[in-house]
Parts: C-alpha cells; structure tokens; sequence
C-alpha cells in the first residue's frame, strides 16, 4: 500500500493589505527555522478542517478565529518524505492575545507588498501572489 498525503489548514487573517505571518522556529523543524509562513498545522484523525485551522491558528498565535471561506487549495511536494495537501481558509480574528508560540517563534502582521523573506512553504508563496494579485490591483475605492 502506497503512503498516502496528510491535510495542512492555514488561515489567512488580513487586515486591509496586511497579513499574519509566522516566523518558524527550532519546534518547527530545522530545514524551516527563520522561514515565514502563513499559520499552519496538520488535521487530526477525525477532525473537521474547520476545527482544526482554528486550533492551530490558535496554538501557534494565540488568537482566536472565525473560520470563513476556503481560499485555496494546493498540493505540496517541497518535501517529499511528507506530501500534503494544503487547504487556506480566510478568517477573522474574533479574540485572544496576538503571542508566538508551538512551531512559531514570531508572529505579526506584515503588508502583501513587503513580505519577510524567506518564505517556508512554495505554496504560501502562490496564495500570498494571489492575494497581491488581487488586493494590490483593486481601485481604491474598493481596496
């Protein structure tokens, strides 16, 4: 039997043109150490993707969310010993205290058009490049 792909949830909480990222720390696996990503983490046998993306927004921000709408969908295959598909749900933060922690040792907010490098994950790198596309390129009046 071949090994089959684990589900990664994200969620993109912005504010404006401004958007939570995490920088990865030691927790987070050495090959990402000092790489920033979109919060993210693994569902959990027999939980829903909803619940998982908020508890792992949650674990690794200390901010709670509202889980909203599925953004993107995308397979990972930056690491082949552990191929995942990626579901990024957009979300609102509705409490909590914004503090780094599990596999994050910081987490702020950052503007889509000054990003901090690296990024971990190519895949955050396609959702972040679509949201520029999309928010970036908006009139003025409806940005």
């Amino acid at each position: 039997m071949s090994p089959k792909p684990t589900v990664g949830v994200g969620v993109i909480v912005l504010e404006g043109q401004w958007i939570i990222l995490g920088r990865r720390g030691r927790r987070g696996g050495r090959k990402y150490e000092g790489s920033w990503c979109i919060p993210c983490g693994y569902l959990e046998w027999g939980e829903d993707v909803r619940a998982a993306a908020q508890r792992e927004f949650l674990e690794e921000t200390g901010l709670k969310v509202e889980v909203r709408d599925v953004y993107a969908v995308h397979s990972n295959f930056h690491n082949p010993n552990s191929l995942t598909v990626g579901i990024w749900f957009q979300g609102t933060v509705v409490g909590g205290t914004m503090e780094a922690a599990d596999d994050l040792d910081m987490v702020d907010y950052f503007p889509l058009d000054a990003l901090p490098q690296p990024l971990a994950f190519p895949t955050d790198l396609l959702v972040l490049e679509q949201l520029r596309q999309e928010l970036l390129t908006l009139p003025p009046s409806l940005g």
